[in-house]
Parts: structure tokens; sequence; C-alpha cells
């Protein structure tokens, strides 16, 4: 870390190099940011789905998208680093800026040393998010959901549907018009509406059916209907009733307590394979099975970002015919290996050399990439002399 920080701002002080790292690195934030965007406009309609159908406030949906965001942005940033490297480039090809470079004492293999540079810069970003920021967020925005409280029951009808949003507490309405509902039945088995039974103590579930009634906020008001209470020794007891005012303000919804893989800090799930204890588990093989491909996605993965760097690279290379498809094919080589690595890291807790092969992967790409332009630049090098 402290060789590649004294590269970068021994190569920074020149003026022509810190003006390109600054290009591409707006660029990749620029595009990334674009990416982002719109892949949490498309999935903002599942969220509000979410947050409305359960009766979440306004805010929630804001707080639970941006916290999502964080998920959302790290999946992008291979793909906005070629992107914003290609694009660099091919600019500079185009406007014959690098040609000039070269005819004033400039060698390609400093350019390609900026660009393994960046690279390297957006290695660490990445990395800052995959293993701690978004695993972060997401723990978080689940919390949130499991943390805010109801702020309107009405949205979370939907007519003759079942409803179990909320943990031991299932409802069904026939109609429903503005606030005004018609026909429904209410089941509780999770002591939501205990109080209602005339034995608190020994009722087990308690069903509600009436004719009609009104929801105003978090009440429900019950017209004309029957209350059938379950008691633990099979007895019913049934109480009618012309009127009865129900609070809703207690119902916890059905979000998960307990983070999932994606939402656990990376240090506890390197403690997990290290036979360590996962959610107040003994880590068993089966649950390393699907953590050991998460850790190379949060870990290794991000290595790939330098091999994207060299492997564009070739583009600086000097090509004589199809310039076009020499483009063409450079940039897809870059997308099949991110595709490479996309694909084999499922497998990476299935087969031990997959995960070796997997974990050799970047180095190796990048190594051979390296000495293969170092090479060809000699050669172009001496035949220009």
């Amino acid at each position: 870390m402290l060789l590649y920080l004294y590269s970068l701002i021994v190569m920074l002080q020149n003026k022509i190099y810190q003006n390109f790292y600054i290009e591409i690195f707006k660029t990749f934030l620029l595009i990334l940011f674009g990416l982002s965007l719109i892949a949490l406009t498309v999935r903002a309609v599942s969220f509000l789905d979410l947050i409305v159908e359960n009766g979440y406030p306004v805010a929630t949906y804001f707080k639970y998208s941006i916290l999502n965001l964080f998920g959302i942005a790290p999946k992008f940033i291979p793909l906005a680093f070629l992107l914003s490297i290609t694009i660099f480039i091919l600019k500079h090809l185009e406007n014959s800026e690098f040609i000039i470079l070269w005819t004033s004492g400039v060698k390609k293999i400093q350019m390609v040393n900026l660009f393994f540079l960046t690279s390297v810069s957006i290695l660490i970003f990445y990395l800052l998010f995959s293993i701690f920021l978004t695993p972060m967020a997401l723990n978080q925005s689940r919390k949130l959901l499991g943390n805010e409280n109801l702020n309107s029951f009405l949205p979370t009808i939907k007519t003759q549907q079942f409803s179990d949003s909320f943990k031991g507490f299932t409802f069904l309405v026939e109609k429903k018009l503005n606030n005004e509902i018609q026909n429904i039945f209410l089941h509780d088995k999770g002591n939501n509406l205990k109080n209602l039974s005339s034995n608190v103590n020994n009722t087990n579930e308690i069903t509600i059916i009436a004719k009609s009634g009104v929801i105003k906020e978090k009440k429900m008001f019950l017209f004309n209907g029957q209350i059938i209470s379950s008691s633990q020794n099979l007895e019913n007891e049934i109480i009618k009733f012309e009127q009865l005012n129900i609070d809703l303000s207690n119902l916890k919804n059905r979000t998960i307590k307990t983070p999932k893989i994606q939402e656990t800090g990376t240090l506890k799930l390197i403690g997990c394979m290290k036979n360590q204890y996962f959610n107040n588990v003994k880590c068993k093989e089966d649950i390393k099975k699907d953590i050991l491909p998460l850790l190379n996605r949060r870990i290794v993965f991000p290595l790939f970002i330098p091999v994207v760097a060299l492997i564009a690279s070739l583009l600086l290379l000097k090509v004589k015919k199809r310039k076009s498809f020499n483009k063409i094919g450079i940039f897809t080589l870059c997308f099949l290996v991110l595709l490479y690595a996309e694909l084999i890291i499922r497998y990476t807790g299935l087969y031990q050399i997959i995960n070796y092969m997997f974990l050799l992967s970047p180095i190796l790409l990048s190594l051979v990439t390296y000495i293969f332009l170092k090479i060809k630049f000699s050669n172009e090098f001496k035949s220009n002399e």
C-alpha cells in the first residue's frame, strides 16, 4: 500500500498524468452514478410496493432506497471502470493527443503504469464498498423496516386476498371503498387482540368476523360481527358485537430480525470460515459453501479491476488494419474477463480447485498482460528507430 501511494504521488507530480488521472476518475464516478441511478429507478417500484403494502411512512421509502443504493452501486463498479478507461483511451487516440506524447518522449508503458495505478485507486474504492459499506447499509435497511412503526393500516389491505404482512395476524376483506371495508375476516394467533377475550390468560387464537368497518390510520372500527376466541383446552368462546374498536398500532411486521449472509459483516464471515459461530449457530460446511463465494466477491473480485485496465491498454498498440474491429475486440475481451469472474465465483464454494483458480486468475492475468504489453511496446520502439 505504501509503495502504491509513493508511486502514485511521484507520477501525479507530473501535470499531464495528474489531469489524466482526474479525468478517468471523474468519468468513472459519472458513469457509476448514472448506472446506479437507472438501476435504482427500476427497483424503486418494487421498493414502493414493499413500503406501501406494509403501511410504512413515505420517509421510510426514501431512507430504504438510499441505503439500498449502497448495495446497487458496487455491482456496476467493474463495468463503469471498463467504460471510463475505454472512453478515455479512444478519446485521446482520436484527437491525436497520445501521438504528441509519444513524439515528445513519453513511453507507452508509462501510460500503462498510470492506468494501472488508477485501477488500484478504483480497487481500493471498490473494497471500501464491498467489505464495509455495502453489508453495513443492507443490514441497516433491514433494521429500518424492523424498527419502523405502522403508519396506516389502510394501504396493507388488498380486497379478496389473504394478507399476512404482520406477525401472527392474518386478515381478508371482500370490498374496500376509500377507508370503508365490507365482509371482514381477522385471525390473530400472535396475542395482538388477546385483550378482546374474556379469559385473557387461557386464550390461544382469536378470530373476528364483521359485516362492515371503517379504518382511520392505525385504528379499525368494525360493525355487526362476532369474536371467536379459542382457548388452550380447545373450547371456543363467541361474543357478538354491534361495534368494536381495535387499536392496530402494536402490530409487528414480518421483517426478518436475523441478518442474511449478504448483510453480515465481512469479519464475521471470515470468523465463520475459521470454525467460529455465525448468528449464534456453529458454522457448518453447508454454510461455508455459501459464505466462501460471498467473501470472494467482496475481497477477490475487485482484483480484476487492474486486469481490465491492462487489457484495455492493448488499445495503445499500433494496428494497421481493421482498427474498429480491434477496438470492439479489446472491449469484448475485457467484458469476457469480468463475465468469467462473475460466473466462476459462484462455484468457488463447491470445488477447492475452482477456488484456487479464481484466486490466482487476477494475478496471473495481470502479469501476463503487463509482460505482453512491455514486449510489444519495446518491439514498436525498436522498429521506429
